[in-house]
């Protein structure tokens, strides 16, 4: 039979514990994020990016419901990205993760607190997003597609494609100034290769077919698609336009020759999410965006559409198909 004194000893003991089991039962603060993605809702190159930033972040121990909160909004070039911006910053994240130059842009003329973690963004130096690929130095950092530099190798692999070709339509987005650096990089060797190099516009779908088929009124044309999230949204377009005015085209991304374009040759963008996904959870445990280096793609795909190229009246060189990741047959 337990003796008095030792049933006190045992309560205080209890009771000493209650604290430290109450503390050990509170549950973490959750933490949140803003997502602002240069698409709408329902386009279905949304919806693997947000699964790959989830799953990642599920990876490193985070759970929604538990300890995350994600607030993402779409904003399709047509509307007011500075309004998206303001209402993920009134939400108070604790990090904010943005697709690409122009979503940045908007967060960052909202604040210059929050931290920002970015995918798919063209030269971030040039742009002025960041002072320096190694030091950052602001309140953003995160993963860029290519340099100016990159846009030259478009225009290596239409002429190897097509040979004959000897004008070429850039399309570009007018209000990016990335798409000018690329433009000019291209502009810089294309007398090089014997080709005139005619810029158009990346407007809305009665003015891209309009410039195209002015310009397809020549001969030997070819087309190149600068990277930029218009040309992303007239993707369809864009493709239906090359294969009418039988234009070989090249483009950045490999969704364009998944959908019928002839070549592309860009990073998986894709794969830039689990990594932001990565920078996310650091700052979360108290990093700054300004020590976080920014990181280039390690790897570029080369994707061949064979059954268009066909159409086209083309015969893909033999060492383009040996170096090419993907034969679209």
């Amino acid at each position: 039979m337990m003796r008095r004194r030792e049933f006190i000893t045992l309560l205080g003991g209890a009771a000493a514990a209650w604290p430290l089991a109450a503390q050990a039962q509170q549950p973490q603060p959750t933490r949140r994020i803003g997502v602002l993605l240069i698409t709408t809702e329902y386009d279905a190159d949304a919806r693997p990016r947000l699964a790959a930033f989830r799953q990642r972040l599920q990876q490193l121990g985070w759970t929604e419901g538990r300890d995350l909160q994600i607030d993402t909004r779409f904003g399709p070039v047509d509307r007011d990205l500075r309004k998206l911006a303001a209402e993920l910053v009134d939400l108070k994240p604790d990090a904010l993760l943005a697709q690409g130059g122009t979503a940045v842009g908007a967060l960052q003329q909202t604040t210059r607190s929050v931290p920002i973690v970015f995918a798919e963004v063209t030269d971030p130096v040039g742009v002025g997003l960041v002072e320096s690929l190694a030091r950052p130095s602001g309140n953003a950092t995160g993963f860029s597609q290519f340099g100016y530099d990159f846009a030259v190798k478009w225009l290596e692999l239409l002429k190897q494609i097509a040979p004959g070709v000897t004008r070429v339509a850039a399309l570009r987005d007018p209000a990016q100034f990335a798409g000018g650096g690329q433009l000019g990089a291209i502009q810089a060797v294309a007398p090089l290769l014997g080709v005139e190099v005619t810029p158009l516009d990346v407007r809305e779908t009665a003015v891209i077919e309009r410039s195209i088929a002015t310009f397809a009124r020549g001969a030997n044309g070819g087309l190149i698609v600068l990277s930029s999230i218009p040309a992303d949204n007239y993707r369809e377009t864009i493709i239906g336009l090359a294969a009418r005015h039988r234009l070989p085209a090249v483009y950045f991304k490999r969704e364009f020759a998944a959908a019928g374009g002839l070549m592309s040759y860009g990073a998986d963008n894709i794969d830039q999410y689990p990594l932001a996904a990565d920078y996310v959870d650091r700052i979360l445990k108290g990093e700054k965006p300004a020590n976080l280096p920014v990181q280039a793609p390690t790897k570029y795909e080369l994707v061949i559409n064979a059954k268009t190229a066909k159409a086209l009246g083309l015969t893909v060189p033999p060492t383009m198909l040996t170096l090419a990741d993907e034969v679209i047959e």
